[in-house]
């Protein structure tokens, strides 16, 4: 059986555990626990504004270093203040309800 390119390996993958172990990354799964979907996010930020181009073992080696970077982003940080997404980018200030739009 042939071995899989890397475009192929990471259509198999769906879980940040699965891509932290694909890419040989080392975690520790209460970080993951509590922001996987940051994580993941943050990952595809980074390789949507830093695209590269080169066969599969350069294309691996980019993806491993800003995996690990979005992984580390939440180990010295919390998703609020990293504001991976909009909810947390809009969310800021206070919101005003006038006592009059309070229903029974």
């Amino acid at each position: 059986m042939d071995e899989l390119t890397l475009d192929e390996a990471m259509e198999e993958l769906s879980a940040a555990e699965d891509f932290l172990e694909y890419f040989g990354v080392s975690y520790e799964p209460q970080v993951v626990h509590v922001n996987r979907l940051h994580i993941l996010q943050r990952f595809h930020d980074y390789l949507s504004n830093n695209p590269v181009e080169g066969d599969d073992q350069v294309r691996y080696t980019h993806h491993r270093n800003f995996l690990e970077m979005a992984y580390r982003d939440f180990t010295v940080s919390d998703a609020v203040t990293e504001k991976v997404f909009s909810v947390f980018k809009k969310a800021s200030g206070t919101a005003f309800v006038p006592l009059g739009a309070v229903q029974r």
